[in-house]
């Protein structure tokens, strides 16, 4: 199966998802180099002219398609969702998402807000010539996201600067209140089987940094179910509410795709990206939810592609693979890895005591190095370091100088250590 575009939030999150399930070989394609480069394995990632308005998007697409032998996409924006929908029998793939409708309807906010005007739970929608607001008003984009091109007017001499600029808007009463996503999941028989809300504390790039669970009312659940039912939707989905001035909650937007922040819910096990693949291929599924509360912080992850090849890593014992009496677990995947790739793994230390019942101590093994070389104090690690394809990881900054003035080989204290992670590798 395909995660296209690949290196979104949201994308990042359905990889993460997916990476170690048995059933399904996963890969990526996106229009431009970012994250993703880093975390699929080479031969499970593209970047081509994959553009939705280029005129040689079908082709570029399906060759990409027939190379890597999709069987299933995964759509993770929503102009592409839409798009995808619209030329959906000249792909060589299915799609795991709702239908063409609710895609168009979920990327166009007056069509949603017109579509379920009868409902108690739609905001005030204004229309031109606008003699009827009450300020404060909150106007955005008519096809947009992440709150980007919003503004609040608070006067009608706001209002009137602004009146120019109202194609492609929607004028909506504001929502004062607190804001919440709530992560859906329908299956193709039409069954709503999963309602999660979520606070959105924190909030940045349209991002939820900061989440915690929300009770599941009859309201939210009869609001879920209703968009459901209307716009036929299926897989997973999510919907943007928000109270009025009365705590009422009203809508703001749904979406066919699947949200970043549903890895919230995944840790309870709710995997989001799974359930709809399952459906997709005809197969009923179950809810499998750890009903607890949960607490979510994240932020902007780092990854690196150091251009230095070696076959060979030291690694120094204390302080090193051992920090502040725990083991450093960053160290040990980074070994791990390197067995993986077939490089040499050489613990070289100068370990006061018995380094074996060390290493018991903590449960390291002394099968995880390929060579063991215990030296004594004041010896010099560059003595017993082969300058050929080597790194050293070690703390103390006077051994890794000398080895670096001696041999000219990468030296790396224990917090850069992380650049020589390959994302890539489970």
């Amino acid at each position: 199966m395909l995660i296209f575009p690949a290196g979104a939030e949201n994308s990042l999150e359905i990889y993460e998802a997916l990476k170690y399930n048995l059933h399904f070989n996963v890969f990526g394609a996106s229009s431009k180099r970012d994250y993703a480069e880093m975390l699929y394995p080479k031969d499970h990632f593209c970047i081509g002219n994959f553009f939705i308005n280029s005129p040689e998007f079908i082709h570029n697409f399906n060759q990409m398609l027939d190379a890597f032998e999709i069987e299933w996409i995964i759509p993770t924006h929503d102009t592409i969702a839409l798009y995808l929908e619209e030329v959906a029998e000249q792909l060589h793939a299915e799609m795991v998402c709702s239908n063409k409708w609710a895609s168009y309807v979920a990327r166009n906010k007056q069509v949603m807000f017109d579509e379920l005007k009868d409902e108690t739970f739609v905001p005030t929608v204004y229309h031109a010539p606008y003699s009827d607001l009450e300020f404060p008003v909150f106007v955005k984009p008519n096809i947009g996201e992440g709150a980007k091109g919003a503004c609040l007017i608070k006067s009608k001499e706001g209002f009137e600067r602004l009146k120019n600029d109202l194609n492609n808007m929607v004028v909506c009463e504001y929502l004062p209140g607190m804001e919440y996503t709530v992560d859906c999941f329908t299956d193709r028989h039409g069954r709503l089987l999963f309602v999660g809300p979520r606070t959105r504390e924190r909030i940045g790039m349209g991002i939820t940094f900061q989440s915690c669970r929300k009770e599941l009312t009859n309201e939210i659940y009869r609001i879920a179910e209703i968009i459901s039912r209307k716009f036929r939707l299926r897989g997973a989905w999510f919907f943007q509410i928000k109270e009025d001035k009365n705590g009422v909650m009203k809508l703001m937007e749904f979406s066919v795709r699947m949200a970043g922040t549903m890895v919230f819910y995944r840790q309870l096990g709710i995997n989001f990206p799974a359930l709809s693949l399952f459906d997709a291929m005809g197969m009923d599924v179950t809810i499998l939810f750890n009903d607890y509360p949960l607490q979510i912080e994240r932020c902007i992850k780092t990854a690196f592609r150091f251009g230095y090849k070696y076959d060979t890593l030291y690694v120094d014992f204390d302080d090193t693979l051992i920090v502040n009496g725990a083991v450093n677990t960053t160290i040990v995947k980074l070994i791990y890895q390197s067995i993986q790739k077939g490089i040499k793994v050489v613990l070289l230390t100068k370990h006061v005591g018995d380094l074996n019942d060390s290493l018991a101590k903590y449960r390291i093994s002394e099968n995880l190095f390929d060579k063991i070389i215990h030296i004594i104090p004041g010896a010099s690690k560059a003595d017993y370091i082969s300058p050929n394809g080597s790194v050293l990881i070690d703390n103390y900054f006077i051994e890794r100088r000398e080895v670096r003035e001696r041999l000219n080989i990468p030296v790396f204290d224990v917090d850069a250590a992380a650049c020589l992670i390959d994302e890539s590798l489970l």
